[in-house]
C-alpha cells in the first residue's frame, strides 16, 4: 500500500470537532473527507517521522508509513471516547513506523541513543559499586535524570538479538545451543517469557507505555491516566483491551 501525499507547508490544522466530523464521514465511506484528514494531518506525520531520522532510511519512505498508520488510526478511532484525535493517531503512527524498521530485517540504533546506552552503561558500573548489586530502572533514571522509559528503550536498543541455535557450550564437537537449555524442566517458564516479550512488541508505544506504568511501576489507573492526560475510565477500557490483545497474542 502506498499513500501519494507529500508535505505541504501550506497545510492548516483543523479544530479537533471538525477532524471528528470527518472522520466520521470517513468511516461511512467518503473517500473525499478521508483524502482531507490525510492532507490537514501531514505535519502531525511529520513531527512523528522525525524520531526516527538518522537511522539509514529514507524521510520520504518513513513519511508514507507514517500516514498508513495515521489512516489506520482514522479507521479505527472510536468517536464515543472523549479523547483528542492527534493523541489516539501519533501512537499508531510511531508503531506503524516501528514496524516497518522491524520487519525491514535489519536493527539500525541511531546515534542519540548510543550515546545515551554508553552512559548507562557507565552509570551502571559506577552505581554496581556503589551498592555492591546491580541497579534498578528506577535508580539509573534518578542518576541521570530520566525518565525510566528512555532507560528502557535505549538498553533496549542496545541489546544484540541472540538466536536460540546459538552455540552457548560446545564439548568435543557436539554443540549445544540455546534451544537445547529450553527443556520441560523449566515448565514452560522459558516459553512464556519469550511469548510475553512478543506480545508486548505487538503493543504499539503507548499501549506499552500503559504496561510498564500499572505492571512495571505499581502505579494506580488514576495515575496513568493523569500521564496520559485522559479519564481514569479510559485507561481501564484500554488496559481490558491491552491485556486481551496480549492473551490471544500468547495463545
Amino acid at each position: 500500500m502506498d499513500v501519494e501525499v507529500k508535505k505541504d507547508k501550506k497545510d492548516t490544522y483543523l479544530k479537533d470537532h471538525e477532524v471528528k466530523a470527518l472522520i466520521k464521514q470517513s468511516q461511512d465511506g467518503d473517500q473525499a473527507a478521508r483524502d482531507t484528514i490525510v492532507q490537514k494531518n501531514m505535519r502531525l506525520v511529520w513531527s512523528v517521522v522525525q524520531r526516527f531520522l538518522n537511522r539509514g532510511y529514507d524521510p520520504d519512505d518513513l513519511f508514507q508509513i507514517g500516514c498508513i498508520g495515521l489512516l489506520k488510526s482514522v479507521d479505527k478511532f472510536d468517536l464515543s471516547y472523549d479523547v483528542k484525535f492527534s493523541t489516539y493517531a501519533v501512537p499508531m503512527i510511531i508503531g506503524e513506523i516501528q514496524r516497518f524498521i522491524r520487519d525491514d530485517g535489519t536493527v539500525k540504533v541511531s546515534r542519540s541513543l548510543k550515546e545515551l546506552s554508553n552512559k548507562i552503561r557507565k552509570a551502571k558500573d559506577e552505581l554496581s559499586k556503589q551498592y555492591g548489586r546491580t541497579p534498578t530502572v528506577g535508580e539509573l533514571a534518578e542518576f541521570l535524570e530520566l525518565p525510566p522509559e528512555d532507560i528502557v528503550l535505549a538498553q533496549e536498543a542496545a541489546r544484540t538479538p541472540s538466536s536460540i541455535h546459538e552455540t552457548v557450550y560446545e564439548n568435543d564437537g557436539d554443540p549445544i545451543t540455546l534451544l537445547d537449555q529450553i527443556d520441560d524442566g523449566n515448565e514452560g517458564k522459558w516459553f512464556d517469557k519469550i511469548a510475553l516479550q512478543e506480545a508486548i512488541r505487538e503493543l504499539d508505544e503507548r499501549e506499552r507505555l500503559i504496561v510498564y506504568l500499572r505492571y512495571y511501576k505499581d502505579q494506580t489507573q488514576s495515575e496513568v491516566a493523569a500521564r496520559l492526560g485522559i479519564s481514569q475510565v479510559q485507561v481501564s477500557r484500554l488496559e481490558k483491551k491491552i491485556l486481551q490483545q496480549m492473551k490471544e497474542q500468547m495463545d
